[in-house]
């Protein structure tokens, strides 16, 4: 964009050598205000600099005689510029994070768009994001905005498609400015701000389509702030885009916040009074610039909207340009009509004079060489004729291409809603295949309890058996014992009765030894017997212990399958919600355009109440519940307002309307005392 300068005298503009003298002499005297003192005095430097740029250009258009300088020192002072912006813009940003954290921090609450530090921030950081910007050529003229490489992030990012969608979707928003301010607010309300630009700064190749080599986002400060905006997660921010004018406001930095903070922090300084009034003067230094700026932004902005009340004039004299041109076609084509039928009536005469000369061809042939030859000659030139009536067709079969070229850009925005129907019922066939694989997994999962439950029958069949089995062997081992006892106690009654008759009784007492031998191998196999049941039953257990553990597990899997049961019916619950929601979506798509020439009648019978848009409302007035594919908005027919479909059942005939309408349960009311009053 073309800048308009001012004629100023060298003598006028303090040199950077001199600017840094004096930096260095203010630095000894006021060090309780160094950080903004040193910010200010980059700031002159810089506008010191902008003076600069603007001598040099009024030189090149011949104002000012430019002196001689090499390219390298040209180079180094285009180098020493953008180092110093570089600065200032990052000391800038260090300045509005540090004030807007304190200040949120100290009030405790979310912030809304018209908090000053806020709306300061949003300044300093397009100012940021603007430095560097390499311009762009359209056909209305040249273009400069940062939401070119915030555009990248959707790419790179697919959390950001939330963004840019609803971005684009914002009817208020007309220029690219006004686009970035929204992403940013956005950014910042969903706390990823730092998060997208940092990955806008690990792709710097992509960066550099839009920005100079010497930018702040292709330098090492771009980081530094991508660093300090991770401070503003701990802030919560609750901005309205709708409503607000985001394309034609003024990014202007206020210095005055931070002048202001300055002051309350070390006014009980006695010696700092002499440098508050040296940053005041410079305030209302930099307040006059500003000023000038505005009043330059103004003019530029009724420039703008003069060439656009010029290119809307040239829009409409298209259009009548078009609607003309249509008519000469058709003119064309009916002109084209009579000379065909001329043509082809010429045609059957010369026939007809063929004809005719044939026929007197037997009586002289010298006088029908010549009626020939000139025949002949006609037919030339009729066909040249016919070919340039061919061309002229072409050419307006070209125009009539064009036009259904526009008229097939008009239909897209048509094909675009019938598109989200379509999106929509893919949905609606994805949610009926994971019914349908919950379905499947549910009868699997019985089909495998069917056979673990079989198998745990099987198991408590042979534990049954083993333990009968068991039961048998101790009563077996209890009747050995008893024997055995009883034994014992017939070899010691023998032994006291048969003291004296040992020779007699050694072969009995040598019977009676293999018999207990007999016995004690008995008694041997059925300890180990017992021993091998003992171990069978540890093996039993062990496998009731597991069988047990499988019965918890098909129990858990019992209550899953409820589980799963149950979101199998909530699933189908709410597809039928989405079928419905579909149906009605689609009945109120076929009759939108019938419904918009009855909202107009109504609006026109309703003079007082305002009909609130789709867009504007997000939850119902009455009951506050936040709308969604089921829940949908209804229009009350006498207040306007958007109320969902229970606070909306009600209905009324009214005088706009000759048939009952939908009306909400307030107006509802409020009619019905109004009849009953009347009736009374």
């Amino acid at each position: 964009i073309k800048e308009d300068f001012e004629i100023i005298d060298k003598k006028q503009i303090p040199h950077a050598t001199e600017l840094k003298n004096e930096e260095k002499e203010k630095t000894e005297e006021a060090r309780w205000s160094a950080p903004l003192l040193s910010l200010a005095k980059r700031a002159s430097e810089n506008l010191a600099l902008s003076y600069g740029n603007a001598l040099k250009s009024a030189s090149l258009v011949g104002f000012i005689s430019k002196p001689v300088s090499n390219d390298s020192t040209a180079r180094t002072s285009v180098r020493y510029h953008a180092m110093e912006e570089r600065a200032n813009l990052m000391n800038m940003m260090k300045l509005s994070i540090k004030i807007l954290i304190q200040s949120a921090l100290s009030l405790g609450r979310t912030l809304d768009s018209d908090f000053p530090p806020l709306q300061q921030f949003f300044v300093v950081l397009e100012h940021c994001l603007k430095h560097g910007l390499k311009v762009k050529k359209t056909f209305i003229g040249q273009n400069k905005s940062f939401f070119g490489p915030l555009e990248l992030v959707e790419k790179l990012c697919p959390e950001a498609s939330d963004i840019a969608t609803s971005v684009k979707n914002l009817p208020e928003l007309k220029t690219a400015v006004g686009r970035g301010r929204a992403w940013l607010y956005l950014a910042l309300m969903q706390k990823k701000l730092a998060d997208y630009l940092k990955v806008l700064l690990d792709h710097k190749h992509l960066l550099s389509e839009f920005y100079e080599p010497d930018a702040l986002m292709m330098e090492e400060e771009g980081a530094v702030i991508v660093g300090l905006l991770v401070g503003l997660n701990v802030i919560d921010a609750n901005l309205c885009l709708k409503g607000e004018d985001l394309d034609s406001q003024v990014g202007v930095i206020d210095f005055s916040l931070y002048l202001k903070e300055a002051q309350d922090s070390d006014g009980k300084q006695d010696g700092g009074i002499t440098a508050v009034l040296d940053q005041k003067h410079y305030v209302e230094e930099l307040n006059r610039h500003l000023s000038c700026t505005v009043a330059d932004l103004q003019n530029k902005i009724d420039c703008l909207e003069k060439t656009n009340s010029k290119l809307q004039e040239e829009l409409a004299a298209a259009t009548d340009r078009i609607g003309s041109l249509q008519e000469e076609q058709q003119q064309l084509k009916q002109q084209n009509e009579l000379i065909r039928e001329r043509s082809e009536k010429s045609v059957e005469v010369t026939k007809e004079d063929t004809k005719v000369e044939l026929d007197t061809y037997k009586q002289s042939r010298q006088g029908l060489d010549e009626m020939y030859s000139d025949v002949w000659k006609q037919l030339k030139e009729e066909k040249k004729m016919r070919l340039e009536l061919e061309k002229e067709l072409e050419l307006q079969i070209g125009m009539k291409t064009e036009m259904e070229i526009a008229m097939k850009l008009l239909e897209k925005d048509t094909h675009e809603k019938q598109d989200t129907l379509v999106a929509l019922r893919q949905q609606l066939e994805e949610v009926k295949a994971i019914n349908l694989q919950m379905f499947h997994k549910s009868q699997n999962a019985e089909c495998s309890l069917q056979q673990k439950t079989e198998a745990i029958s099987s198991f408590e069949g042979k534990t049954n058996e083993m333990m009968s089995s068991m039961k048998q062997m101790e009563e077996r081992l209890q009747h050995a014992e008893k024997a055995r006892q009883a034994a014992e106690e017939r070899c010691n009654k023998m032994k006291q009765e048969l003291a004296g008759r040992l020779d007699a009784c050694r072969q009995q007492m040598s019977q009676l030894d293999s018999k207990c031998s007999t016995l004690e191998k008995e008694l041997k196999s059925e300890k180990e017997q017992r021993q091998t049941l003992q171990r069978e039953l540890h093996q039993e257990k062990d496998a009731t212990t597991l069988l047990k553990t499988e019965l918890q597990q098909m129990e858990g899997l019992k209550k899953e399958l409820r589980k799963l049961q149950d979101e199998k019916q909530q699933l189908e619950k709410v597809c039928e919600e989405q079928e419905q929601a579909l149906q009605e979506m689609g009945l109120h798509l076929s009759q939108s355009k019938l419904k918009m020439e009855d909202i107009k009648e109504v609006n026109k019978a309703l003079k007082g109440h305002t009909w609130l848009k789709d867009d504007e409302a997000t939850h119902c007035k009455q009951c506050e519940k936040e709308f969604s594919i089921s829940r949908r908005k209804h229009h009350c027919r006498n207040c306007g307002d958007i109320f969902c479909n229970t606070c909306s059942s009600n209905e009324l005939a009214l005088p706009s309307y000759p048939k009952p309408v939908r009306v909400c349960d307030t107006c509802h009311t409020l009619l019905l005392q109004r009849c009953s009053s009347n009736s009374s």
